[in-house]
Formats: C-alpha cells, structure tokens, sequence
C-alpha cells in the first residue's frame, strides 16, 4: 500500500521465484490470465449520437494489480500510439534542420522510437542507488519522449552554425548536410545533462521554491509558441528551404517532388486542414482507444488522402533497410560552446516538467501527491531524466524528458498498471526496429505532418498556460509575468531583433563565441523568460497583504486535496463491490 512512510519501489509482497513463476505460467495458460472478464468493448466503442451510452465503467487497474496478458497487450499499444507522434516529430524537424538525407533521418526516428523504449522501462521499473536513499526512475507508467523544448534551440544553433560556416553550404549558398553540427548538438547536450543530475539530489521543495509555476508557465508557454510557427510552415508546404522565403512561392517540398506545388497552395492547406479535422472528429466521437489516439488517426487519414493524390515519395521507403539499431550512423561529438546557456536553460524546463508530468502521473493513478514516497518518486524521477539526457545524446538521440500525453490515456482507460507499461516499450521497440516503418513517417508529405504538428504544438502551449493558471495573481506575480513575456515573446515573434547588436570582427574566438552564446539566448524567447522570471522571483518579495492572500488560497487547495482522497477511496470501494476479483497482486 502507498503511503508517506514507505519510500521504495512498489512491488507488491514478497515471493519466492517458484510462486512468481508458477503466477506467469497462470497467465499465459488459464483464461483468466490470458483474457480475464474486461469489458473490452469498451475500449472500441465509439460515442455516436444515436448509440446507446452503456451505464457500466471499466474497472480501475492500480499499479500491482492482477491484469489480464491481453488486455495489458492492448493497453500497451495504445500508450504507444499516442506517444507516437511526439516521438518521431523532433528527430524529423532536427533532421531536415541539419539537411540530412533521407536514410540519416530514417535513422534518427528508428533511434528514437528505440530509445523511448529503452528510457521509458528504466522510468518504469525504478531502481534504488545502492547504500543510499536515492533512486533512479518513477516506478510509474512514466514514458520518456524525445524533447520538444530542444527544438528552437537546436534549429536555432543550426542556423548560426550555417551562417558562421561551421555548417557547409555550397557554391550557391544553399545548406549541405552537417553532421559536425548535430553532433556538437549531442555533446553539449550530454555535458549540460549534468545540471539536471545534480539538482535532482536537491530537496524537492527546493526546487518548487526557485522554480515555481511562476517561471515554468510562461518559458513552456513560448516554447509551444515557437514551435506552432514550424507546425505552420509545414502545414503550408514546408519548413526548410522550401518554408524559409514564401515570398519567392518556391516549388515544395522540391521541385522534383511527385505532386510539387507551390508555397501556401490550396491543396497543401486542405490536407492539413483534413488532419486537424480529423483529430477533433476522434475526440467528439471517437472510443476511448481512438479519443487517446486522436493525433495518430488524424495523421493516418492525412497519408490515405496524400497517397491516393500521389504525394509520396516511396524512393526512400523501398531503399530503407528492413532493421535498423543505435549507432548506425554516428556523428563527431565536439562541444559548441554558444549552445552551453541555452541547453542549461532547456534543462531546467525539463526538470520541472518532469516534476509537473510525475505529480499528474501519481493523481491519474490513484496515488499520493504528497509525503515521503511522493518526494521520493519525483527524486528517482528527475534523476532518471538527466540521465536519460546523457544517455540519449550518446546514442545519437537529442535530449529526451518524461511526457504527459500518456497520462490522458491512463484516465481514459483507468489502468495505471506497469504491465501496461512494459508491453509499452516492447511496441516502441520493435517499432524502431523495423525501419521501413520510420522510412513510412520520414516520407509523410509536409502538409500532413503540418496539421498534426500544428495541434501537437499547440498542446505544449496550453501546458504552459494550464501551469500559470496555477498561479496567484497578485501585484508581484503579475509583475513578474509582464516582465519575463514581454521581451521572451517579443523575441519568438522578431527572433533576429538581437542579430545585429555585436558588431565585433577579430580573431579571438573565445570572445566570437561568447557573443554567439548570447546572441542565441537573445533569440530563443523561452530562454530569456526563464532567465528572468527566475532573477525576479528571487529577488522580488511578496508584499504582507498579497503573502496573506496566497496563504488563504494554499490552504483552500490543501483542503480540496483532502476531499479529494477521500472521494476517490468511496470511488475504489465501489470498483472492489463491483468487482470482487480484483485485489493487490
């Protein structure tokens, strides 16, 4: 049983190895093992108008509890398709943003999806540091993604890299693959996962205290911002060379593309438009299984339209290899200082996203949000994060952080069992594995992959605002949201209003850098509103009346938390009378 004065992974009684292989044989021989007696129509019943709502509700899968092999198959699955589209969206961007061909960028999704797979079951299983009271992952269905927050940096970076011919171009001043560039974008990435290792050996109120919402809402806000601009251009044709002058109304994606049209055509606008469609449609009317899977239908009914209209390019599905794994390709890590600030900002939005993610993980699973076992879990959480920083970037994977998207599927089909979410990662896996499955996304038209990014990113926005509603709006907040937006999102919207400050033309390449460094962070409004929400909420004390005020409304929440525990035991006393058999396993 959960509970603050237990700290340590959750696994149930203790039991010999014979009982716990005679309870696995149980499960893959008996049909209660195998199939149990779920309502698995559940799952795929759709909410239609003139259909008949069923009074029923599927039973509530703790995390130890006895789940039947199938249904654990199946809930797996659909945790991974609606991981899906977050997962492969950062290495495709990173990848026409460095240039690469298509066989590198196949290769950037496969590891990825693998990579996902591999972090989610260390997040899942939790491990204790041996002879210290720290652990390493969540013991939750916690599963890591590829980092969107890594995005405007990186593509960023790259810009600048091209511009300061770090990154080749050719004779025509057009971009050639850099892999020089994405490689020095891992190194510095692994160097600045330390950050996030150490601070996760800090006390958790610690961390709440110099990173509240107050900065975190704003910073993942404009990160969602600045994102949704890629989403866009992509949704109109594209967001490479094709996307950077729609001006010139430039053949995309190129001009020997099987259905080339140009910028911003109707046609580009309308598939897109069928894919966002398509998202709002699952979610009115779609089952549980479709409503968690709503971006990935979306994306599968854009692709049935694009091929029967000729927009593939099946060229880089049939040279694909059948399998792929990590190190494939690889990459020359070397650190590009001017990247060092801008990722150690990025870190710390993954820290307390993480912190967000686990805290909603632990409600949407019945468990508790505060205590000694809480902070233990957030600990091994954020610690496993920075690991999985350092671990992907050396597996030629940009950062990866802990997602939320899984947590809405945990409340659709209440089951937080971690049988689901080992059967997870196996999906993952085996997804990554089979390349001509990641050289199927890579060859997604633009435009399809515009509307479900456009709707992926806007999610990650209403992130941000959802934490700021968290927030007391007193005099000082309020001052400090003002201050850290206004110059971060007038920096998104003008991101070269800081181009030309620097006008320094020497050799000395400490100083070029540094000026570099700061130029990048002046580019990258996310950046500059952590920094100074951070500076702010230290430095900025919370006046007697307003301090007073906040207090009052701390323990208003406090007392709904107490409430709300007690509602839900009512809530699973009801499931166990309803259904007998279900137990602690």
């Amino acid at each position: 049983m959960d509970g603050p004065d237990r700290i340590g992974p959750d696994l149930g009684p203790k039991r010999t190895m014979s009982e716990k292989l005679r309870r696995v044989v149980r499960a893959f021989i008996t049909k209660d093992g195998l199939v149990g007696d779920y309502d698995y129509a559940f799952l795929f019943r759709p909410n239609l108008p003139f259909m008949k709502k069923p009074r029923q509700h599927a039973p509530f899968f703790g995390l130890n509890d006895r789940m039947p092999v199938l249904l654990a198959l199946i809930l797996g699955f659909q945790h991974a398709l609606a991981m899906l589209a977050g997962v492969i969206t950062p290495p495709i961007i990173l990848g026409g943003a460095a240039n690469f061909t298509s066989e590198v960028a196949q290769y950037l999704v496969s590891t990825s999806l693998i990579m996902s797979g591999i972090l989610s079951a260390v997040q899942i299983t939790r491990f204790h540091v041996y002879r210290t009271p720290y652990y390493i992952g969540t013991g939750l269905i916690s599963v890591v993604g590829t980092s969107f927050a890594t995005i405007p940096v990186a593509t960023g970076a790259l810009s600048q890299m091209y511009s300061t011919g770090y990154c080749p171009v050719d004779d025509s001043g057009n971009r050639l693959p850099c892999p020089r560039g994405y490689g020095a974008i891992l190194a510095t990435a692994c160097l600045c996962s330390l950050l996030e290792i150490g601070l996760s050996f800090t006390s958790t109120r610690i961390l709440k205290r110099i990173f509240p919402p107050l900065v975190t809402g704003p910073t993942v806000l404009l990160i969602g911002v600045n994102l949704i601009e890629t989403g866009l251009k992509n949704w109109a044709g594209g967001s490479g060379t094709c996307g950077d002058d729609p001006s010139a109304r430039a053949l995309c994606p190129s001009p020997t593309a099987p259905h080339a049209l140009p910028w911003g055509s109707a046609e580009f606008i309308g598939l897109g438009f069928l894919v966002f469609v398509s998202i709002i449609f699952c979610e009115r009317f779609g089952s549980p299984m479709m409503k968690s899977c709503a971006v990935v239908i979306g994306l599968l009914v854009g692709c049935i339209v694009a091929a029967a209209c000729n927009y593939f390019d099946r060229s880089g599905i049939d040279a694909a290899p059948v399998a792929s794994f990590v190190w494939i390709h690889t990459f020359p890590l070397t650190l590009y200082p001017p990247l060092i600030l801008p990722l150690l900002a990025v870190y710390f939005v993954l820290m307390m996203e993480a912190i967000g993610d686990i805290t909603a993980t632990c409600d949407v699973s019945r468990l508790e949000v505060e205590g000694g076992l809480f902070d233990s879990r957030i600990q091994g959480g954020v610690l496993a994060d920075g690991l999985n920083g350092l671990l992907a970037g050396l597996c030629t994977i940009t950062p990866m952080s802990t997602f939320a998207q899984n947590n809405g599927v945990i409340a659709l089909t209440k089951c937080a069992n971690r049988k689901a979410g080992y059967c997870c990662c196996f999906f993952l896996i085996v997804m990554g594995i089979f390349s001509k499955f990641a050289a199927a996304l890579v060859a997604i038209p633009s435009p399809v992959l515009g509307g479900m990014t456009t709707f992926l990113f806007s999610s990650v926005a209403i992130s941000g605002i959802r934490i700021i509603s968290t927030v007391t709006f007193t005099r000082r907040n309020r001052f400090i949201l003002t201050a850290s937006v206004a110059i971060g999102m007038g920096a998104t919207l003008v991101p070269d209003w800081f181009s030309y400050f620097f006008t320094y033309q020497g050799d000395n390449k400490g100083l070029q850098g540094l000026l570099n460094a700061v130029e990048l962070i002046m580019s990258n409004g996310f950046a500059i509103t952590a920094f100074i929400g951070l500076i702010l909420n230290l430095c900025l004390q919370e006046e007697t009346e307003e301090a007073i005020v906040e207090t009052d409304n701390r323990r208003g929440w406090d007392e709904i938390r107490r409430v709300e525990p007690e509602q839900e035991a009512k809530n699973s006393s009801t499931d166990l009378e309803t259904h007998p058999e279900k137990g602690r396993g």
